[in-house]
């Protein structure tokens, strides 16, 4: 829906009311989270709680190595244009990012 441009917000505060209501987003892969967070700030569909609790799970995580580059910035993008700030996140991505080789570049 998000990626034809068809708005229907009542599907998608269903699936985010649903996704929100999880206990846990353990079994949800990176790429699945950045794909919900996108799909739902592409749709223009806010849906605060649940950028609340996958962001608070993102920045809780140990490490974010297994979030590939796309991942992460497609989670800065989503947060950014859905005009949901989550200091804790943006940090951990931050620092994440500040850590890893530049492999030359910079």
């Amino acid at each position: 829906f998000a990626t034809a441009e068809v708005s229907h917000p009542e599907l998608f505060n269903k699936i985010g009311n649903h996704i929100a209501g999880l206990g846990c987003f353990d079994s949800f892969k990176p790429q699945e989270l950045s794909n919900t967070v996108w799909a739902f700030a592409t749709s223009g569909v806010p849906h605060p709680e649940l950028f609340k609790k996958i962001g608070g799970h993102v920045a809780r995580l140990g490490s974010l190595d297994s979030f590939k580059p796309q991942d992460l910035s497609n989670i800065a993008w989503s947060f950014a244009t859905a005009g949901d700030s989550h200091s804790e996140l943006f940090k951990k991505m931050g620092d994440h990012i500040a850590d890893q080789e530049t492999g030359g570049v910079i």
